[in-house]
């Protein structure tokens, strides 16, 4: 499987999280390392997902840009590290 980083600036709410994972999780990704913090005295967060799948990463990269909470998608660094389970 391909592993791939992903950075998320969103509106910080209770639910955009969820819908982050969510979206994550229905698209047949797997989250294999997750950051989220706060970007200082904003209402935003940033959150730093490594993901993995061998689905193309941009299939999740344009459904998470669609989120209504979301404001940023970056794809940062794609590794070929294979994940055997």
């Amino acid at each position: 499987m391909m592993q791939h980083q992903l950075a998320v600036q969103a509106r910080f709410r209770p639910e955009t999280l969820e819908r982050v994972l969510r979206v994550v999780r229905h698209r047949g990704f797997q989250i294999c390392a997750m950051n989220m913090a706060s970007a200082g005295n904003t209402d935003n967060i940033n959150i730093e997902l490594t993901i993995a799948s061998l689905r193309p990463v941009e299939l999740l990269f344009t459904q998470l840009s669609k989120l209504v909470d979301v404001a940023c998608v970056e794809i940062q660094q794609p590794t070929s590290q294979q994940i055997r389970a």
